[in-house]
């Protein structure tokens, strides 16, 4: 069958026997997972035992990309990556921007399916129809820059695009994460760990031959469409998000009172001003960067010319750089927080996990839990700067005690260390999560709780809980109440609806930034702009029950898995540690509020309220009676 907007290919590369095969893109997935994220899951489901660990040849390491990849529509320039995930030992998958998945995409593959393991590091290059495993011996050993370097002038070719891992992947280290471009980082769950266990140094990508669109005349429009709507539909956003990214965050989060700062047990930091977009723009951004097809190009080279971090360079540093190597582990020092955004780049670390890990290190350290013996003599007290770098560092490298400790991510050095060291390991599912407190942003906590892959922000981003219009949200959502952002009635439709609209953004490959908060670009853009592109007709309410089912698949595998509603809650410092100071101060959570937003988000996705488990009903209602018969089997089926 030939397709439009989609490549119609997945490719399937068995490591273990070294063998390359092509597997037509089936119909019926594509109409009903959409692509990238959509179609990774869904392979995951039914291909790789929930029970198998995460590092053994059995799982499988998925690359996805959307059927807007590679094309003109804005911010389309993302992909994912899904395995089971070392950290949380459930479904994971991690997300990056970029222009690797457009060369993906124009290579003529919509997904590729490594398997097994191979004896002896390899990388796999494509260009075009031609595929094939190289030796990647020399490879080892280096980091995620001299890997995109030494592959590009193996073949003479500075515009091949490089998804690689470095010394943190090779290690397996929980935080290491995948990096494409130089600076793109996959960086949720592990994925880098998992494409370390199987000796995958890279992927490396020559594409020339573009995508195919059914209508022409009606995508331009479409995307033309979707452009005027973003520009000015909210022009302050627009403007200043495009001059300042995401480190713009620092202080809009900081007026607000919920910056998150010490580890997350305040919501103000007396150094914010020091590590703000505008003071980052000031110093540091030399020229501004887009990913592939963006209209924001809130990305930016920055490089930092004196002082003890001078040559610190790089591109795309984010409010979870400058917040989480800032505020976070109280330091106000700007240069070096691009230094260790720089050093996580190069090691394949993600900023994330990274940041949480270091975080939970330092407080443990002042409660002295941790001392100076199992830091190796590092000093880990707030606002260490050099520290930071060091333990980073170390991190990638599985140096020393320390070093083996940092390695396993907070959620299980804190099982390790014992002595209370669990309290202050901030995460969910034994997932870090992303700077946003939900002792103020309530929708975004409960989004956090109930994500497929652990404590994630991107899973949910509520954006419409304060910028959707009581109206909009009875329209969309079912109840004006959720408009109320003091108020818990409506969050758990709010956060469904959110979680079923985002999983059709990722399977498109869109940046959710496009989508913000006007209503048009969720309800009318996707389904105009995919009718046009692939020439199936596509609506709103179709693309809204793919997003559904696509949660439900991963809902199912965490099941099997063994996860439930007990593991859909917040760390304990949300519900009964306030703020000391603030706007928000003696401000927590309340754990009562929690749980009832918890029953109305089960009701809204049809799940048994006891035990989180999907029912057959909605399961069925899904086209998904596969999973329901599994799960029953498994005595794990929901009750209606």
């Amino acid at each position: 069958m030939e397709y439009y907007g989609w490549a119609g290919t997945i490719l399937r590369v068995d490591l273990t026997k070294g063998k390359i095969r092509r597997q037509p893109l089936p119909k019926d997935l594509a109409l009903n997972f959409i692509g990238g994220r959509g179609f990774n899951s869904k392979i995951l489901y039914d291909e790789v035992d929930p029970n198998v660990d995460a590092f053994s040849p059995e799982n499988k390491l998925i690359f996805g990309t959307g059927p807007c990849t590679g094309t003109l529509v804005p911010c389309s320039g993302r992909w994912t990556v899904t395995a089971k995930s070392p950290s949380t030992e459930a479904f994971g998958d991690a997300n990056a921007g970029g222009h690797w998945g457009a060369e993906m995409k124009w290579a003529g593959y919509d997904c590729i399916v490594f398997e097994g393991a191979a004896k002896e590091p390899v990388y796999l290059w494509i260009d075009d129809d031609h595929v094939e495993l190289r030796d990647a011996s020399h490879l080892w050993g280096l980091d995620t820059w001299e890997t995109t370097d030494a592959i590009r002038k193996e073949h003479g070719d500075l515009e091949i695009k490089v998804a690689c891992i470095g010394p943190a992947g090779e290690n397996l280290i929980i935080p290491a994460c995948v990096i494409s471009d130089y600076t793109r980082g996959a960086g949720k769950c592990g994925m880098g760990a998992v494409m370390g266990s199987k000796r995958l140094k890279a992927i490396a990508i020559r594409g020339t031959k573009g995508v195919r669109v059914a209508h022409p005349e009606e995508f331009v429009d479409a995307v033309e469409e979707g452009i005027e709507i973003l520009r000015t539909g909210d022009q302050w956003w627009f403007e200043n998000f495009s001059k300042y990214g995401t480190p713009i965050f620092v202080m809009m989060f900081q007026t607000l009172g919920c910056l998150p700062t010490y580890n997350w047990r305040e919501g103000v930091f007396e150094g914010a001003k020091e590590l703000s977009g505008e003071t980052l723009l000031d110093k540091y951004v030399k020229k501004k960067r887009a990913c592939h097809a963006c209209v924001f190009h809130c990305s930016g080279y920055y490089v930092v010319e004196e002082g003890p971090y001078a040559g610190a360079m790089g591109e795309g540093i984010e409010y979870e750089a400058t917040g989480g190597f800032g505020s976070k582990l109280g330091n106000a020092d700007l240069a070096s927080t691009c230094a260790a955004k720089t050093l996580c780049d190069k090691m394949g670390i993600d900023l994330i996990n990274c940041t949480d890990t270091v975080g939970w290190a330092m407080e443990c350290y002042e409660k002295g839990i941790l001392t100076s013996k199992e830091t190796d003599g590092l000093d880990m007290s707030w606002g260490n700067a050099e520290a930071i770098l060091e333990a980073i560092r170390r991190m990638a490298y599985r140096e020393g005690r320390f070093g083996e400790l940092l390695a396993m991510g907070s959620y299980k050095a804190s099982k390790v260390v014992g002595k209370g060291a669990e309290r202050y390991s901030i995460t969910i599912k034994g997932q870090q999560m992303g700077l946003v407190d939900p002792r103020v942003m309530w929708a975004w906590g409960l989004g956090f709780g109930t994500s497929t892959r652990g404590g994630d922000h991107l899973r949910t981003q509520p954006a419409g809980e304060y910028m959707f219009t009581p109206e909009e949200m009875e329209k969309y959502i079912g109840t004006a109440k959720a408009s109320d952002r003091y108020g818990w009635e409506g969050k758990g439709m709010l956060v469904a609806w959110y979680q079923n609209i985002r999983a059709v953004h990722d399977s498109l490959e869109m940046c959710k930034y496009f989508f913000r908060g006007e209503p048009r670009l969720y309800v009318e853009f996707p389904p105009k702009v995919l009718t046009a592109l692939t020439g199936f007709k596509w609506t709103y309410d179709h693309i809204l029950r793919c997003g559904e089912r696509i949660y439900n698949v991963e809902k199912a595998f965490n099941v099997k898995v063994g996860l439930g509603r007990k593991d859909d809650y917040l760390p304990e410092r949300f519900y009964k540690e306030p703020y000391t100071k603030g706007p928000y101060k003696g401000a927590v959570m309340p754990k009562e509020n929690y749980d009832k937003a918890l029953d109305e988000y089960y009701r809204a996705r049809g799940w048994d309220l006891k035990t989180s488990n999907p029912t057959r009903a909605r399961l069925e209602e899904l086209g998904l009676k596969y999973i329901a018969d599994e799960l029953e089997k498994m005595g794990r089926l929901g009750k209606e």
